[in-house]
């Protein structure tokens, strides 16, 4: 097996997934993931010619987030047509997903140059959902519609998930609002410090101008006490009742039925709901010494693993543990970790059965601060964890995330 090297990444800010009313909102999903494409052509001279895949993630698949996002925002962003693209769906996981996958291509000697990435406005879900009810489609339970598949595995829905985990766990709330503030006040300081800019492309409207070139989510003014303020987010929803006898609840007690599920998420626990596009340039060593590239760092592995569908959650510790066994290296070798935070209840409990040392966890702040554009996230965090690696000196990162379904993808990175 050749090495899969990592000559550059780029993301855009992420803007607030709100129709109409985030930054990105009025753009084309094609848009955000041209911009990023073309922003990592033009940053290493990129022959397109000579890229032999873009590999996309993308978690809803539907309107304009459908028909293949890859091979279209490669040709918006004006890649020569020999570049193929396919997208991608791992839900959450894909944006980890589509690199490890150009990595494989490149590693196995394949393929010598692919880009990889992923693309979410959330902005543009939202609608579809909105559609969806105003014409009858009644919101479905969690899982597959497939009514023999769900006898098996009830699949409830992730925020209940993540109180239900909370409460087996024993995690107090006050806990996970603890980590939340921490999340805010660290993305706050790498704000200031400018130590997102060397991946930071700014978004512009196709008249040319700006649409956003900074974060639009953060809430740098939150407080202890506001964050203890807030309602939790899941109780209602927890009970209820589509008519069928069926909740949210029920679909987890009928696999943990002792579990007393307390609302304990909400808005300044959670990830953000936000748009955003990443991508990064993967080639073989042989590619880079040819075409004048420097390598910024290595995929060194990455794994997959599979973990209870009904508390859905918790595959990120396996997941992690079977990437530290596969590279030969062990928690203390890991100089930066970037463990999503889709809920808080997530990233604390990876700290703590893993044992890790909190200031190597989310340095830069996580989703619950920067927000979550679910199939481009697991990109804009391997981004964020090379340029962390640089700033800080440090060798290796891991960098892992929940999946809807039970799953969870990890990949690890050695900057070189």
């Amino acid at each position: 097996m050749g090495e899969a090297l990592i000559i550059d990444a780029v993301r855009t800010p992420r803007g607030i997934g709100k129709p109409g009313k985030g930054a990105l909102s009025h753009l084309h999903p094609t848009h955000l993931g041209a911009t990023v494409l073309k922003a990592i052509a033009e940053r290493n001279k990129l022959d397109t010619a000579t890229v032999d895949d873009v590999i996309i993630s993308t978690s809803t698949q539907r309107g304009k987030q459908g028909g293949d996002l890859a091979r279209m925002a490669a040709l918006a962003a004006g890649y020569d047509t020999k570049a193929s693209g396919v997208t991608l769906d791992r839900f959450c996981g894909g944006g980890i997903t589509a690199v490890a996958q150009a990595a494989a291509a490149v590693a196995s000697g394949f393929e010598d140059c692919v880009v990889a990435g992923g693309v979410e406005m959330m902005s543009y879900t939202a609608q579809l959902a909105a559609e969806d009810q105003a014409h009858g489609v009644p919101p479905q339970l969690m899982g597959s519609g497939y009514e023999e598949l769900d006898k098996l595995h009830p699949q409830s829905h992730q925020g209940v998930c993540g109180d239900a985990i909370a409460a087996i766990e024993g995690i107090p709330r006050e806990a996970l609002d603890a980590l939340a503030l921490v999340s805010q006040q660290r993305a706050d300081r790498a704000i200031k410090e400018g130590r997102f800019n060397k991946s930071l492309v700014p978004v512009l409207n196709t008249d040319g101008s700006v649409a956003l070139d900074h974060e639009e989510f953060p809430r740098p003014s939150t407080t202890a006490e506001g964050l203890a303020a807030l309602k939790g987010s899941f109780g209602a929803l927890a009970n209820w009742d589509q008519g069928n006898g069926v909740t949210f609840a029920s679909q987890i007690k009928r696999r943990y039925p002792d579990v007393e599920i307390e609302p304990v998420h909400h808005a300044g626990n959670s990830s953000g709901v936000v748009d955003g596009a990443a991508a990064l340039l993967i080639t073989s060593p042989e590619y880079a010494a040819k075409n004048g590239l420097k390598a910024r760092g290595r995929v060194v592995t990455y794994v997959n693993v599979g973990d209870d569908p009904t508390l859905m959650l918790n595959a990120p510790v396996p997941a992690a543990k079977k990437a530290l066994a596969k590279a030969g290296l062990t928690v203390a070798d890991i100089d930066v970790w970037e463990i999503n935070e889709a809920f808080a209840v997530v990233a604390e409990k990876f700290i703590r059965d893993l044992g890790l040392d909190r200031e190597k966890v989310n340095i830069n702040g996580g989703a619950m601060a920067l927000g979550h554009p679910i199939g481009a996230t697991g990109s804009m965090l391997i981004g964020t964890a090379l340029d962390e690696l640089e700033r800080s000196n440090g060798r290796y990162a891991l960098i892992t995330m929940c999946a809807a379904g039970g799953m969870a993808p990890a990949i690890i990175i050695e900057r070189v």
